[in-house]
């Protein structure tokens, strides 16, 4: 296997072999080829963050042991509430495909994990085997296999030394250095989760931009911040959520290391952008993307994968928008949603069919004509986008409901009608009849809890989600304790309801 490529995946270089067919032998030769000293296990717990297990290695026999059978820990502590200390022992097993070099480890060779009980079956509790299950259903339901990439939006906090080339605020999109100040860190952001995960589109500077930050915590007060995007390639929906966790994982330690903040909190600032965690879909058939029909055309596979997001839409928001701050972020004229539709171009609606090439191809050609010959693919790109999510989510769960509703969408007749009927043409908030009819979403946690706890049985369907893991996320979103938040914010005097809007922002900077 020839990688002539920088950023291609040095272990494979190593080795000769592409990940999927890493043996523990290999990961052996690399260990002593690179004369690491130590394994590290990762795995994210209901928290929705990734964790860490560290193993000094001394003798090949000691590493070939732990890769072989993995280690044990406490799986109460990573699932409080739904695993009892009484019998709390897991294993966490390594996923050999995942293996990486740690770039802020330099000994250390490192690896996604998956749980195990006493018994030797997958946990069936944790949020990757749910998220295995959903996929796995829908797999085994349709002739369908549903692929999925991320668009990771947060903020970078650096000091604000320099008053040279201010950016201004709200127009960050796209901004080039020296009016983007930070660029060099999303630079080295975008090349680690490349090299990390191969599967990293582009990276970009967002709208986003405040120059100093109000609040009362040390962390940020006065720190100018930069809302940075990195978005990804498509992936099979159950890999989606092990590279956007690591992603997150990558981002703050960059930021950590250059005396930065990152947070994906979904609203910083009053008036500025929110950070979404936008997920594109598509499906695929016999690996080939099945989106649009022979005339560029959304198909029907697509039309009722749309309808089925549009059924699970506001129950959704309680894997997809965790936080109180969540419901500042999907206002009215925001770019974000806040009535359950879908459209072609309108970034407003909660699902957006965006450009794929359906209908033009070979466009650089145009304006090359010394270019003859012209690019051949038989690939589709075709995805469809939905837009409530943002950086408070618990990001398997989230992925995972979203696989039930494309399979709910595929197996039941009425998705086409549900589609048909949520079409949106042109801007909603123009068209006051349309708008009167859409379907809203939640306007708190509390709210989202209570839709999500009536339609618990289209997550609970053949036994995908638990009802541990039902109950968990209710209660987590009740705790928030914020039913009817934007009509008390609107009641309060000016001055009082700033500083309370920013402590709702600003408590979970670094919640997921």
């Amino acid at each position: 296997m020839t990688e002539p490529y920088a950023l291609s995946n040095p272990l494979s270089r190593i080795v000769d072999k592409p990940p999927a067919d890493y043996t523990r032998a290999d990961l052996l030769r690399i260990l002593e080829t690179r004369q690491l000293k130590c394994l590290t296990f990762h795995y994210t717990a209901l928290d929705g963050k990734l964790k860490e297990l560290k193993i000094p290695v001394t003798t090949r026999g000691q590493a070939e042991r732990v890769l072989a059978e993995g280690e044990r820990l406490d799986g109460s502590s990573l699932y409080r509430g739904i695993v009892d200390a009484a019998g709390s022992d897991l294993y966490v097993v390594p996923l050999y495909r995942t293996a990486f070099l740690n770039p802020f480890d330099g000994e250390s060779l490192d690896f996604l994990c998956r749980y195990f009980t006493r018994d030797g079956e997958v946990a069936p509790f944790t949020v990757d085997t749910i998220l295995d299950r959903a996929s796995a259903l829908l797999k085994r339901t349709t002739p369908h296999e549903l692929y999925a990439l991320g668009e990771l939006e947060f903020f970078l906090l650096s000091s604000a030394e320099s008053k040279l080339y201010p950016a201004q605020s709200q127009a960050g999109y796209h901004a080039t250095a020296p009016f983007a100040k930070s660029g060099a860190i999303l630079d080295e952001m975008a090349r680690l989760i490349a090299q990390l995960t191969g599967s990293v589109k582009y990276s970009h500077g967002e709208v986003g931009h405040v120059e100093s930050v109000h609040s009362d915590l040390d962390e940020i007060r006065g720190k100018r911040a930069e809302q940075m995007e990195i978005e990804f390639l498509p992936t099979p929906i159950e890999d989606t959520a092990d590279i956007l966790v690591l992603s997150r994982w990558v981002i703050r330690n960059v930021a950590y290391r250059h005396g930065c903040v990152a947070t994906f909190t979904p609203k910083l600032e009053e008036g500025a952008a929110g950070n979404g965690l936008h997920v594109h879909v598509e499906l695929r058939q016999n690996g080939r993307n099945v989106m649009s029909d022979s005339r560029g055309e959304l198909s029907e596979a697509a039309r009722r994968l749309i309808g089925g997001l549009c059924h699970f839409a506001d129950s959704l928001t309680a894997f997809g928008n965790t936080t109180s701050s969540a419901y500042l972020r999907l206002v009215p004229h925001q770019e974000a949603p806040t009535h359950i539709c879908w459209s072609d171009a309108n970034r407003s609606a909660l699902v957006r069919v965006p450009l794929a090439w359906g209908k033009v191809k070979n466009l650089a050609q145009r304006l090359n004509p010394q270019q003859q010959e012209p690019f051949e693919t038989a690939a589709g790109q075709q995805t469809v986008e939905i837009r409530s999510p943002d950086g408070s989510a618990l990001v398997h769960l989230l992925l995972a409901g979203i696989a039930m509703a494309a399979q709910w969408g595929l197996a039941h007749e009425e998705s086409l009608a549900v589609a048909e009927n949520l079409y949106a043409p042109g801007n909603i908030f123009k068209d006051a009849r349309l708008l009167e009819r859409l379907p809203v979403l939640a306007s708190s946690c509390d709210q989202s809890a209570r839709i999500f706890l009536e339609k618990r049985a289209l997550y609970e369907h053949e036994g995908v989600f638990p009802p541990g893991a039902i109950d968990y996320v209710a209660a987590l979103l009740h705790a928030e304790d914020d039913l009817r938040m934007n009509e008390r914010l609107a009641a309060l005097p000016i001055a009082e309801r700033v500083v309370e809007t920013r402590r709702i922002m600003h408590k979970d900077l670094h919640r997921h």
